[in-house]
């Protein structure tokens, strides 16, 4: 989920709980930086337009507390799946439900179980027969795609060789989707910049790049690629908030320097957002061991300390124990965010690319309307309210 934007570990003196939009500094300053790695032909649009860019890049966090369909594009637990580097994890989110569902048979009086992953194991993907197996589970997924689960009839799925026989419906239970689609949501979502861009849209074109902006930074956190996402599982409970929240708010703006280059151009979105996850994830072993033979070396009582924020009183980890992992991590954080911020605008302006490079000059100024203003108001009750919806990576 949020890409050095998390609120703290928290413990208040009271019973009130601390709005995390002070935290909101990592996805703004990502997409504002990225701006700047533009070609002269899009920046006379998003230069101009850089403010609504840079705050609502936040926005995809502030929907995870207004829909539990939010969540799950901000993150992908491939450890849950497999051991890198995941060859057996299908790049294709068809192929990948197709897999890792969990299937039902019905007769009319009982439920049967039955695996499908051994089938998809030994398909020939190339095969008439995958393709058309995958088309049908596009079509279902896209039909029902606010349902968690699906039922369709067993004639649907043809002769797979493995249906219980007297299957009149398969309920077919989604397994994937539970622990993230963040590589599979991406393309899809990308396509709609595209879109935006060919029809010289300002709102869209702004509001799209805005959402893949903050989806790009959640790709280059470690944390966001795997279970154990806040050190639940090894005890270190805070760890998310720590890594992308705490240390940038300290080092950032005084030691990180945000000059990237260019944009380049990105000739597979589909491969490439695989391979940022794959570069993130292989950094989770030195995030995880560095901080558990720090908390195991420094006093305890100097790992955490008490701050006031906006009028409440915190507890995070203290500078010094924050600068010696900092210290241990040797970059790492600095150089997430300038990869963040270089694929941000390379994702930009592949869109405007693939959208044939529309003049961005003739494009007219951001119109936004009364009804917009309503929705943005009703998002940010929502977020103030603090009623997340999905998983919250600080927990």
């Amino acid at each position: 989920m949020k890409y050095i934007i998390s609120i703290f570990v928290v413990l208040f003196l009271g019973s009130s709980f601390l709005s995390p939009e002070w935290g909101f500094y990592g996805h703004r300053t990502i997409n504002r930086k990225a701006v700047f790695t533009l070609p002269q032909e899009m920046l006379v649009f998003y230069k101009p337009n850089i403010e609504f860019i840079t705050e609502h890049a936040v926005d995809p966090d502030k929907r995870r507390y207004a829909t539990k369909y939010e969540a799950e594009r901000h993150y992908i637990d491939i450890d849950h799946w497999g051991e890198f580097p995941y060859d057996n994890v299908p790049r294709q989110y068809a192929h990948a439900f197709m897999k890792f569902a969990k299937y039902y048979a019905i007769d009319g009086q009982d439920t049967t179980e039955f695996n499908l992953s051994e089938l998809y194991d030994e398909m020939d993907l190339n095969s008439f027969f995958a393709k058309d197996l995958k088309d049908s589970f596009y079509v279902h997924i896209n039909r029902q795609l606010s349902n968690n689960d699906i039922i369709i009839d067993c004639d649907d799925l043809g002769d797979v060789g493995n249906i219980p026989e007297k299957c009149k419906k398969i309920l077919i239970v989604d397994e994937l989707r539970k622990y993230g689609i963040l590589p599979y949501f991406f393309p899809k979502y990308y396509k709609k910049l595209v879109k935006a861009f060919e029809n010289k849209s300002s709102k869209l074109i702004l509001q799209y790049s805005a959402d893949l902006g903050h989806y790009v930074g959640d790709a280059h956190v470690p944390l966001h690629t795997t279970e154990n996402y806040n050190g639940q599982l090894t005890d270190q409970v805070g760890i998310h908030a720590f890594w992308e929240s705490r240390l940038p708010e300290l080092y950032a703006d005084s030691e990180y320097d945000f000059l990237v280059g260019k944009a380049n151009y990105i000739e597979n979105v589909k491969e490439w957002i695989w391979d940022v996850i794959m570069a993130s994830h292989a950094l989770l072993p030195e995030v995880l061991e560095f901080e558990k033979n720090l908390s195991q070396e420094f006093p305890s009582d100097g790992q955490f300390c008490f701050e006031n924020r906006l009028e409440q009183t915190i507890r995070t980890q203290c500078e010094a124990y924050s600068k010696e992992y900092h210290t241990r991590l040797d970059g790492m954080v600095e150089r997430r965010m300038q990869d963040a911020i270089h694929a941000t605008g390379s994702v930009w302006m592949s869109a405007w690319i693939d959208a044939g490079q529309p003049n961005l000059e003739s494009i007219s100024g951001l119109t936004w309307s009364a009804k917009d203003e309503d929705a943005q108001k009703e998002l940010n009750e929502l977020f103030k309210a603090g009623d997340i919806k999905g998983r919250n990576h600080d927990n």
